[in-house]
């Protein structure tokens, strides 16, 4: 029976300056380091035992998933990383603080595009700096497959792709696969986890550092879910 948890990154530079990060590389801050650790301690106190982590390509995530490793006494822990596991790409909105992008767009469409299941943000140029094709960690993905910008639905599908090529293999094997992602990334996997229909998926919150957990049958049915978070384990 194969265990997946599910956990965001903890709080970034950019979260708590209420900026929009996506696939920008901004390091994760002293609160997100000690949600990181909290999310580590549950773990050991928990008695789970990892038996591989993946990650996507952004520090704030990575530097997540080495400190509840570190924290839960598991650094021996297999790590993978992978670009199809990054936040979403906010395209022009990148950098921008979120109350001045919704007085500029209004607030209906401004709802529309971050809660929202299939509306992107206005998209990148194509010679704009923060274009991942100007950023070396994906000189090996065909300009092709990055993303100028995504919708939640878009998101989804790069993320639910590697979920079956890389994650699922794992579970089938019975391990316990710890994943640290980020708030659309994972949302993205809870609504195919779930199966939540996407006029739902709006209502849909991951917040940092909160431990969520998936059991599953052999036939990779979900048996159970739950979350922990601090010291209370709830139940869904």
């Amino acid at each position: 029976m194969g265990k997946l948890i599910l956990v965001r990154h903890g709080k970034s530079v950019w979260n708590l300056a209420n900026r929009f990060t996506g696939w920008t590389d901004i390091d994760i801050a002293p609160e997100g380091v000690e949600e990181a650790k909290i999310a580590g301690e549950l773990i050991r106190d928990h008695h789970i035992s990892i038996d591989i982590c993946f990650s996507s390509y952004l520090k704030r995530a990575i530097k997540t998933g080495e400190i509840i490793l570190e924290t839960a006494n598991m650094m021996q822990v297999d790590f993978i990383k992978s670009w199809k596991l990054n936040e979403r790409n906010y395209g022009a909105w990148q950098g921008r603080n979120k109350e001045d992008v919704k007085n500029e767009v209004g607030a209906e469409l401004f709802w529309k595009i971050r809660r929202g299941f299939s509306t992107p943000p206005p998209s990148l140029s194509i010679d704009d700096e923060r274009h991942p094709k100007f950023d070396p960690k994906y000189n090996h993905v065909s300009i092709n497959d990055l993303p100028r910008s995504e919708s939640l639905e878009q998101t989804k599908e790069r993320t639910v792709q590697y979920f079956f090529e890389a994650i699922v293999p794992e579970l089938v094997k019975g391990k316990t696969v710890l994943v640290s992602a980020h708030g659309n990334s994972n949302r993205a996997l809870i609504g195919h986890i779930e199966n939540i229909v996407s006029s739902d998926m709006p209502k849909v919150e991951v917040k940092t550092g909160v431990l969520n957990i998936y059991e599953f049958n052999n036939n990779m049915s979900l048996k159970e879910q739950y979350k922990l978070e601090q010291l209370s384990e709830l139940k869904i």
